[in-house]
């Protein structure tokens, strides 16, 4: 594949979103972006997607389904915003206390997932239910099945949303991160070994088992990341989602990671997965320049709605392609 086709595979979706979106707006007299204020909140949004994406992909790849995701990113954070207010009070550097304590938290609690997972040898789908249930109780008893409000209302922590900077920082480290450790490292070739073929890996001596716990480790730090920022970005923590509530967050990740995955084929899924996470903030950005029309649940139909469409070209790529090839050819002729 030459460089050129690699750079277009690579943009074309971005671009193309970008275009459409603007000019929808424009045809409004607005901007996708309007303000400093909304460059910050489309910054924000852009790392929370690119992470959750991330994290739902590690496991899914494998044939992991985790439902606890959510679940990580609330009881992680809330243990973050309680330790941090502590020891602090909501003073100068809270944020980013909260954030490593937040981060190292998502990590334990993916870690007691993984080994849950490992142990009891079930289905992960069925054990990720359950985690999901007890981390959501945890979750309820902690907070009493209140919002979690003054913990995370301070300028310490409007500060870090504040400004895209952070967010910018946290998507640059974040990105690095994970290509240098599932592409540059003996746990990511082993990670990808056991995704391509788990019998025959194992049978070269791969375990499975440790690759499968450090996975979930690394899922559960992210999503502490994701627990943090929203946190940040909401100023406030839901912890009254109890019967699956903490799902919903996974769903978000859905459609960029079918967008990720396409156009990492031109580069790296990684890469994707930002691209695919900065076209999901501009539509999101969109959807608040027509916040007084467009309501929560339109939003959830358009989302669903592209999901379906774009899972449809997908799964008939090849015969679109040779439709328009052949099109192509017999126009030229």
């Amino acid at each position: 594949m030459s460089i050129r086709r690699k750079v277009i595979g690579t943009l074309a979706i971005p671009v193309i979103v970008g275009v459409i979106l603007e000019a929808i707006c424009l045809a409004h007299g607005q901007n996708v972006i309007t303000n400093m204020k909304s460059f910050n909140n489309f910054v924000v949004y852009t790392a929370i997607v690119m992470i959750t994406t991330m994290a739902l992909s590690i496991n899914l790849n494998s044939g992991r389904f985790d439902f606890s995701l959510g679940s990580m990113a609330a009881l992680s954070a809330v243990i973050g915003a309680k330790i941090s207010y502590a020891l602090l009070g909501g003073g100068s550097g809270s944020a980013y206390l909260m954030l490593a304590i937040t981060i190292a938290s998502g990590a334990l609690l993916g870690l007691a997932s993984g080994c849950v997972y490992v142990i009891l040898r079930i289905p992960p789908i069925i054990t990720s239910l359950g985690v999901t249930l007890i981390y959501e109780g945890v979750l309820y008893t902690i907070t009493g099945g209140k919002y979690v409000m003054t913990e995370v209302q301070n300028v310490s922590m409007s500060g870090f949303v504040g400004t895209w900077i952070h967010a910018a920082v946290l998507i640059l480290l974040i990105v690095v991160f994970v290509i240098f450790l599932f592409d540059h490292t003996r746990f990511g070739y082993n990670y990808n070994a056991l995704r391509s073929g788990q019998k025959v890996a194992v049978n070269t001596g791969i375990r499975e088992v440790p690759n499968a716990v450090g996975c979930y480790v690394v899922c559960g730090a992210l999503m502490g990341i994701v627990g943090f920022l929203n946190a940040a970005r909401n100023t406030n923590i839901n912890g009254g989602q109890l019967n699956f509530g903490s799902i919903a967050i996974m769903f978000t990740a859905f459609l960029p990671m079918f967008i990720g995955s396409y156009i990492g084929r031109f580069s790296n899924d990684k890469l994707g997965y930002l691209l695919a996470a900065v076209c999901m903030s501009l539509l999101n950005s969109t959807f608040a320049v027509f916040s007084n029309s467009i309501t929560a649940s339109v939003q959830s139909i358009i989302n669903a709605v592209l999901l379906v469409v774009f899972l449809i070209y997908l799964n008939n790529e090849d015969l679109l392609t040779r439709l328009f090839v052949t099109r192509g050819k017999q126009a030229g002729a």
